[in-house]
């Protein structure tokens, strides 16, 4: 089946890139990188987000980084950020934009003119698992139950997500309903600008169900304001092992989604290896670990060409997938 192959290469591709690629080692102590500045494409409390603070975190407390800043800059689904980097490239030589699958997805469906060729690739460092999550009062138990009222009721049974419509949890929740032998292109899908927004409409129930990062619903999970009823990993994940996986309710859908930083157009050699030096070097602290563990995350390392190799990998295996759907 395509969204079968398409979960499972990206998977495999994610597999195959944890590795640490010996980024050359500078020369002076433990700091690596005096400091960071984080752009951040969408709103506060996605995932996005998360990674930013998260690495940053990991980097300034271990002491590789001596300072990190962070500045959410929505807009154009991402596109806003990205053209502010490239146009402003000259002054922006300390800053490190993160972005996920959907800077591939946008590019494809036009929703911004640049793609991530336009960019310096500085190192894809994690993957996220997806989820979709029901309010804690929800009626609906588990994944067969959205499915059922969905098919009962299409139009009443929207689902949210922290993305433009055909983007990347439009596209996971329209995975699902295909496995589940519903019609993707009937669902209704309510777009949010970042996580914390998405969270506000389930809550107030303009929509039944969401589509987001399984790390970005643990913790309002582990609160008590939501239930996750299917997480998009082969087996259940350890930092919230409540969720169930889709694969063990009947729904062969698997998918990782891989999150990662660019910087500017044309940036200095040296300043792309300090980059990828430090977070190489994270990878090993207990700092990362406890950010890691905390969300959920899977340790996905590449950088320079393989980061590029994948990026264009799964650029044309989400555009044969996106076609088939019909968001293409």
């Amino acid at each position: 089946m395509t969204k079968f192959t398409f979960t499972r290469r990206v998977m495999m591709a994610a597999t195959v890139a944890t590795m640490s690629l010996g980024a050359p080692v500078l020369a002076g102590g433990h700091q690596v990188v005096d400091s960071i500045h984080f752009l951040i494409p969408g709103g506060a409390g996605g995932g996005w987000d998360g990674t930013a603070r998260g690495t940053g975190e990991a980097l300034t407390k271990s002491g590789l980084v001596g300072s990190a800043s962070y500045e959410n800059m929505s807009g154009g689904g991402g596109g806003k950020a990205i053209g502010y980097l490239i146009e402003n490239a000259a002054s922006q030589e300390g800053t490190l934009m993160v972005n996920s699958t959907p800077i591939v997805i946008r590019s494809l469906t036009g929703v911004f003119p640049q793609s991530f060729r336009d960019l310096t690739l500085v190192a894809g460092t994690i993957g996220d698992y997806a989820a979709l999550v029901v309010a804690a009062d929800s009626d609906i138990q588990d994944l067969n139950g959205l499915v059922e009222k969905f098919n009962a009721d299409p139009n009443g049974t929207a689902v949210g997500g922290g993305s433009v419509p055909g983007g990347m949890d439009h596209l996971v929740a329209a995975m699902v309903m295909e496995e589940a032998g519903a019609d993707p292109v009937e669902m209704k899908y309510v777009p949010y600008d970042g996580g914390g927004a998405t969270m506000a409409g389930l809550l107030s129930g303009e929509v039944q169900a969401v589509s987001t990062g399984f790390s970005e619903a643990v913790e309002l999970a582990k609160a008590g304001e939501v239930r996750i009823i299917g997480v998009t990993a082969p087996e259940r994940v350890d930092a919230y092992p409540d969720a169930p996986t889709m694969v063990e309710q009947g729904n062969d859908t698997t998918f990782v989604n891989w999150r990662g930083f660019f910087a500017a157009p044309d940036l200095p050699e040296e300043k792309l290896a300090a980059y990828q030096n430090a977070i190489a070097k994270m990878y090993d602290t207990e700092e990362w670990e406890a950010v890691r563990a905390r969300n959920g995350w899977v340790n996905i390392h590449n950088e320079g060409g393989d980061f590029r190799t994948f990026l264009e990998d799964q650029e044309k295996v989400i555009g044969d997938l996106m076609k088939k759907l019909g968001f293409l």
